[in-house]
């Protein structure tokens, strides 16, 4: 099946995304999925798997990294 995960990572900087955006969108990046950076967000799609393993994956980097909350929305 075919899922989508879009997550916001907070706190919000002004003028680029702050390290714990950046480690987000590398570890959903490298878990294989095609991945949308948006103004607000961030979108990664693909087969349940490789969604899931990306969610793991940012949501630690995006911790490990800062954040200090992951808004994270899934669709099937």
């Amino acid at each position: 099946m075919s899922m989508s995960a879009e997550f916001t990572v907070e706190p919000f900087t002004d003028g680029k995304p702050g390290p714990h955006v950046q480690a987000a969108i590398e570890a959903a990046v490298a878990a294989g999925g095609s991945v949308e950076i948006g103004p607000f967000g961030t979108n990664v799609s693909g087969d349940d798997e490789v969604v899931l393993a990306a969610i793991d994956s940012m949501l630690r980097a995006a911790m490990s990294a800062g954040a200090n909350r992951v808004t994270l929305q899934v669709t099937r």
